[in-house]
């Protein structure tokens, strides 16, 4: 039996991360390490997720009709995009459609704006319907590790408008605990941390393959040891708010 040691920087990477007021985010990533998407040379999102949705898109045969609007931020970016939008819309309009730079999921690589590719498009709220190939996304994405994160019935618990353009790679299997659940990120967070931990994981079942996962607080700043089981592969997220969440592949590619 092996083991990792987990420690505070490893909270503030990963799919899984929090991005809001309450948890800035604390590490921007590099767009040498970004990876374009399709249809949007210029439109970079982390390796995973961009290899993740060309898959998807790929999957569900969405040819041009998908358009990519918005991808990874920099601080820079997202100043000027909040300002732009305060002068032109009003307060508002921006703090139920914009996140506060420093606080959004764009600057962490991992988020994704996607349209109806046809004619001038809205940056702030692009038209992305539930019916034909842009339900067949929505039907598709969990598969590939990708969830809608600001749904509309969320507003309280996330602090943000609807936004049915709005993507968020978790990752699998996170994504389909949280689609048949119906959690949003927070929502998730909070189920992970309570119910689960390393003596106690969460289960979930892919045909033969068995996934455990488990949250591990580092709140007092002090390393975690997780024990590996023996021929059992593993994927680390920190949460962006005090913990990790380990989740073991047992049998599972």
């Amino acid at each position: 039996m092996s083991e990792i040691k987990l420690t505070k920087e490893d909270t503030y990477r990963g799919s899984l991360i929090l991005v809001t007021p309450d948890f800035p985010i604390r590490e921007i990533p590099k767009t040498a390490k970004l990876r374009s998407v399709p249809g949007g040379s210029d439109i970079l999102l982390k390796e995973q997720a961009s290899v993740a949705l060309r898959a998807l898109l790929a999957n569900i045969g969405c040819g041009d009709e998908i358009a990519a609007v918005s991808g990874f931020r920099t601080q820079e970016e997202q100043e000027k995009i909040w300002e732009d939008s305060m002068a032109q819309n009003g307060e508002a309009f921006t703090r139920k459609f914009v996140a506060v730079p420093g606080c959004s999921e764009h600057q962490s690589g991992y988020a994704i704006d996607l349209a109806r590719n046809a004619g001038e498009i809205d940056f702030i709220c692009p038209e992305f319907p539930h019916s034909g190939i842009f339900g067949k996304f929505r039907e598709r994405m969990a598969h590939y590790g990708f969830v809608e994160r600001y749904a509309a019935g969320k507003e309280k618990i996330t602090g943000i408008g609807a936004e049915p353009w709005h993507f968020r790679y978790v990752g699998y299997p996170h994504s389909m605990i949280m689609a048949s659940r119906g959690m949003a990120l927070e929502e998730y967070m909070e189920f992970l941390r309570k119910d689960t931990r390393q003596e106690h994981p969460y289960v979930f079942r892919d045909g033969e393959n068995r996934i455990e996962i488990s949250y591990l607080s580092l709140e007092n700043e002090e390393p975690v040891v997780f024990e590996l089981p023996e021929s059992a592969g593993y994927w680390c997220s920190g949460t962006n708010e005090g913990g990790v969440v380990v989740s073991l592949f047992r049998g599972a590619a």
